[in-house]
This record gives C-alpha cells, sequence and structure tokens, in this order.
C-alpha cells in the first residue's frame, strides 16, 4: 500500500480470503498499531493442484506484521473459518484466540495434533459475551443460526465506531437446538448506529428465505423408513444438527449407527461431551458390532458428501475401504448439495455406487438438505435490523457479491456508501467515508499435507507438466575432459510422441555433444580438473535440451538431466600427463 494514502485514524479491513470465492474466510481488523484476525479458514485443492491437500490465503501481511497481531475472534467451527489456524500458528504468534465452546474443543484438537498448542491461548465464550482485544476493540458475540451449533455474529466496537461482521448465518425461527438467533440484540445495535455491516452473500441471487433446518426431518424420515436394507447417510461432518436428527430418526426406526470417518467421529465426540448431540450409548457402535446385525437394522453415518478424495464415502465408492463394500439393496443418502467445484466429484461417486447396486438418493428436490445461508430476505432482514451506515458483501463469488450490493441498495443505503472488494483490498473506514486505499498480497498457499511443506509455484508448475505432458529423464557420463564416456540412456514415462525411441537417444546424444563442444571452456575455464564448474554444466544441459526436445517433439514435458562424473578428478605424473586414479562415477542432482 502506498505510504500516502494511508490514513492512521481509519479503521483498516483487509479481506484475506472469502471474497471472489468460497472458502478460507480470513480478515483482520487494524487500526494504529493493533491488527485482530477474525476467522482463519482452508479451501481444498482443485484437480489441477496435484498433490496438494489444503489451500490457505497468502498471509505475507500477517507475517510482515506479526508484532501489530493482538488476537484472534472465530464465528464458528466449519472448516473454511477455523481450518487454517494450525498452519498459520508455524508462521506466527497469536496471543489469545476467542471462540464459541464447539469450534474451540475442534480447534484445540488441530493444535495439539500439528504441535502448535503452546503458541497462542483458547478462551471460549457464550452469548452476549464481551472481550478486550488491545486496546482499540472490543468484540461482542451474538448468537446466530447456522448449518453448525454455537455459531455467532459478532459486533465490533472501534475508535469509529461498530462494524458488524456477520460470519456465516441464516435465520431460522425453528432451529433444531433451541437456539435462536438474537435479533433483538442486532436491533438494539441498530438503534444505537452502526458504522459498517459485512454481511455473509452466499445465497444473495436466491429469493426469498433458507427453509428451517427442522423442515429436512419428516423428509429424512420417509426415506429412511423406505429403505429395506443397509442404509447410508453421508452429509458434512460438521452438521451437528443434521446429525442430531439422523441419530433421532434412527433411534425410532429401530436402527443401530455405526460412524465411518475420522472428522465425523471427532465432531461427534466433541458436541456429545459439550451436550450438543444427545443420544443413548447404545444407539452408536462401533462398525464391527454390526456385522452381524441384520441389514434393515443397520444405519452407516459417513464423511464423503462432496466427493472428497480420501473420505469414506468416495473410498466406498471406488471400493477401497477395507472394511466396507456396497451390497445389492442398500441405500446410500446424499444429505448435502455439492457446494461449487465439487459436484463432477459428488456426480462421479454417486455413479460408482449405483453401478454397484446401491440405490441412491440424492438432489435438491428431494427435501433432505438445506442451506445454512440466508438467502435475500434474510439478507434483507439483516440489513434492516442493522441500518448500517456504510455496507460491504462478504463471503462469495463476484456475482453473489453484486447481487448482495443491489438488495443493500434496494434496503435504501446509497450507492456510494458501499463497495465491492476482492482479497487482499485494503478498505479505509472512516465515520464519514469507505474507501479502497491499497492492497496487500492476496494469492495462495498450498500445502502438502504428507510432506508437511509448502508447494510452491514453481513445484506445482512442474507437477501440472508431469501430469499433462510427461517427464524425459536423461542419464549421460561425461569425463575430465568434457566427453561423453558412454551413450545417454533416455527414459520417458506419460509422454506421447511419434518419435522412435532408439532415434530419440541418438538426437539426444548428438545434441550433448555439441553443446559439450561449443560450451566445455566455460565451465573448465583454466583446464585443471579442480576448477571444473559441474553444476554450472549440469544446468545449462538441462536448460539447453528441455528447450530443444520440447521444439523437436512439439509438446512440453519436464526434462530432467542426471549427469555422471568420476568421483576423483586425474592427477599429474612427471611427463605432465594425467592420470585417473579411478572412475566409479556417482550421480550429480
Amino acid at each position: 500500500m502506498a505510504k500516502n494514502e494511508a490514513n492512521n485514524s481509519a479503521l483498516k479491513i483487509i479481506p484475506l480470503g472469502g471474497l471472489h470465492e468460497i472458502g478460507k474466510n480470513t480478515c483482520l481488523f487494524e487500526y494504529d498499531d493493533e491488527i485482530i484476525l477474525l476467522d482463519a479458514g482452508l479451501a481444498f485443492p482443485t484437480e489441477a493442484m496435484h498433490g496438494v491437500n489444503i489451500v490457505l490465503p497468502d498471509t505475507t501481511y500477517l507475517r510482515e506484521n506479526r508484532h501489530k497481531i493482538k488476537g484472534m475472534i472465530v464465528t464458528h467451527g466449519h472448516e473454511d473459518h477455523i481450518g487454517g489456524i494450525a498452519f498459520h500458528l508455524k508462521q506466527f504468534d497469536i496471543p489469545v484466540i476467542y471462540g464459541p465452546r464447539l469450534a474451540m474443543a475442534m480447534l484445540e484438537g488441530k493444535l495439539e495434533e500439528a504441535g502448535v498448542r503452546d503458541r497462542t491461548e483458547i478462551r471460549t465464550v457464550l452469548p452476549r459475551d464481551v472481550v478486550r482485544i488491545g486496546k482499540n476493540f472490543l468484540v461482542e458475540y451474538i448468537r446466530n443460526t447456522h448449518s453448525i451449533a454455537d455459531s455467532f455474529t459478532v459486533a465490533i466496537h472501534t475508535p469509529l465506531g461498530v462494524v458488524i461482521h456477520t460470519g456465516d448465518f441464516k435465520i431460522d425461527h425453528t432451529p433444531v437446538d433451541g437456539e435462536k438467533f438474537d435479533l433483538q440484540r442486532l436491533a438494539e445495535h441498530g438503534e444505537k448506529g452502526v458504522l459498517c455491516l459485512l454481511s455473509d452473500s452466499t445465497n444473495a441471487e436466491i429469493p426469498g428465505f433458507t427453509p428451517s433446518e427442522r423442515s429436512v426431518y419428516p423428509n429424512l424420515e420417509r426415506v429412511f423408513s423406505q429403505a429395506t436394507g443397509r442404509l447410508f447417510v453421508t452429509t458434512f461432518a460438521s452438521s451437528v444438527h443434521r446429525i442430531n436428527m439422523i441419530l433421532d430418526i434412527a433411534k425410532k426406526q429401530n436402527r443401530v449407527v455405526t460412524v465411518v470417518g475420522r472428522s465425523m467421529l471427532n465432531l461427534i465426540a466433541h458436541a456429545r461431551n459439550l451436550g450438543y448431540i444427545k443420544c443413548e450409548d447404545n444407539l452408536l457402535q462401533p462398525l464391527h458390532a454390526v456385522r452381524n446385525l441384520p441389514d434393515e437394522r443397520v444405519l452407516v453415518l459417513t464423511t464423503g458428501s462432496q466427493g472428497e478424495t480420501m473420505a469414506a464415502m468416495t473410498r466406498i465408492a471406488n471400493k477401497e475401504h477395507p472394511h466396507i463394500k456396497i451390497r445389492e439393496g442398500d441405500t446410500v443418502v446424499f444429505s448435502a448439495n455439492p457446494i461449487p467445484g465439487n459436484t463432477i466429484a459428488v456426480v462421479n461417486t454417486i455413479d460408482k455406487l449405483m453401478i454397484q447396486g446401491a440405490k441412491v438418493i440424492y438432489g435438491r428436490d428431494k427435501g433432505i438438505h438445506v442451506s445454512g445461508h440466508g438467502c435475500q430476505e434474510e439478507q434483507k432482514l439483516m440489513i434492516a435490523l442493522t441500518r448500517p451506515k456504510f455496507f460491504v458483501p462478504f463471503h462469495g463469488e463476484h456475482r453473489m457479491l453484486v447481487k448482495h450490493a443491489e438488495t443493500a441498495q434496494s434496503m435504501g443505503i446509497p450507492k456510494e456508501n458501499m463497495i465491492i472488494i476482492q482479497n487482499g483490498d485494503v478498505v479505509e473506514l472512516t465515520e464519514d467515508a469507505i474507501r479502497v486505499a491499497g492492497k496487500v498480497p492476496s494469492g495462495i498457499e498450498l500445502v502438502d499435507t504428507t510432506s508437511s511443506g509448502m508447494v510452491s509455484a514453481k513445484v506445482l508448475q512442474e507437477r501440472q507438466r508431469m501430469a499433462s505432458e510427461g517427464i524425459i529423464t536423461i542419464a549421460a557420463a561425461i569425463d575430465w575432459n568434457g566427453k561423453l564416456l558412454a551413450k545417454p540412456e533416455t527414459h520417458l514415462r506419460g509422454v506421447v510422441t511419434s518419435v522412435e525411441r532408439s532415434l530419440l537417444q541418438t538426437w539426444v546424444k548428438q545434441r550433448i555433444e555439441e553443446i559439450l563442444t561449443v560450451r566445455w571452456s566455460e565451465f573448465a575455464p583454466g583446464g585443471e580438473a579442480a576448477d571444473i564448474d559441474w553444476g554450472g554444466l549440469q544446468g545449462t544441459l538441462e536448460r539447453e535440451l528441455q528447450r530443444s526436445i520440447r521444439r523437436e517433439l512439439q509438446c512440453q514435458p519436464s526434462v530432467t538431466l542426471l549427469m555422471q562424473i568420476p568421483d576423483e578428478p586425474p592427477v599429474k605424473v612427471a611427463d605432465g600427463r594425467r592420470r585417473r586414479t579411478r572412475t566409479a562415477a556417482q550421480v550429480a542432482s
């Protein structure tokens, strides 16, 4: 951000994720020399992100300003809001994290597993609790309704006024757990004056109201009653209300429930400990305990409603699960709709289950899933209750943000009092104006959890190239005089070409000899073996071979050169001639 544009008396709101996309919701608020974070989520990789397990927002700005971070506020326990915290704590400390009991219980386990539990202090909050973070921020937690229990909207009191961030929300007047949206408290803030509203835009394109979570119950009950064999149900692991209803229906229909999927098991364990899920102990049984029960008494509750690669339902569909196989007569219920980007994975999973003989129940028309996000009428009600001076649509893809802004304008908020922003935009808010005053780094960081490392853009490009064009490996042995000791070996993996392998090997040999003849003196300038720049030579050969091969083959494979050289340089004898001491070769990688 340009220094001459900065306004030190302004409140800066900087989203690092969650805008023009679904997922990795991360936002920071900055005033003077203090920063607080609101949520820190993750997203899941696309098919082109080979070997990537998790996508995080670029946290360069936070790393550079780690000394300003005073704490974090968490709105609820979904992965796209808390899934990135453990990774961020490996790069910078967060002095304290405030959040709901369920979200904090889930987070504590994540931090313990990642070995960063000592990098922060976790504190739980209850509805209408007010917490102070630093000297400039006072945060009030306001109960809302969403697709996970213990979800909150927050009112952030700043030196300039109150900013309300809705978090993810819908307005459910008949919530499954009886915990209703604290609309009264929102209205009270509206009466006193709200400087700015940052509001969830996920369902901004959909007219009307989002149905109550409770409306799913009779439809699930009907579908379950029609299943004559084993019943498999997959839903979001974090959907505590949905899981509660599934367990209740299972008990009524005399089915025993076995839970498959690590995230589902963890969530249910935490939710039962906190009282969010209530059921008799004998209703839940381990998988081995239900094997001898009649099929019509078994309900298998699994993860994988989004076709995730390693989730239980996906592995079952792929015939890769070690303990569960689909049989003719099984019924599989998808109590979830695909989120954007997951549709192909979900329908592929459904197809594979059907091919194996399962009856699969899915689709919006079945009434077995409702969204956790409010539609246009609920967004209007949020605006009407809070009556903000300024408005910023949050959390959603671009078309959703635009539609939400149109809705706000129809509610009387002037167009000049709202802005549509992107990740990394620095929003400067004063008592009289709102504007975008600059930008911070806002890309993505890719994580390969199998190696606990970050995947750089260069590594990802190499993986993509290998997956799409293949790889050519060349092994060449070179002596101390810059001559080939033998014909290079060339191996192709995943490369489509009409060129015969023998012809390619001959051509590679000729090309290496040409390069060595022309450029050897660059790497052995003094003629002394000890001075030869083998690393520089290998890099040059690899680049030149890659350029030539791509031109000749008309494709873009990755090219890797394994260069072999003698173990030790030759020694001089009395007559000035050189003699080798030994000739064993090593691979210079």
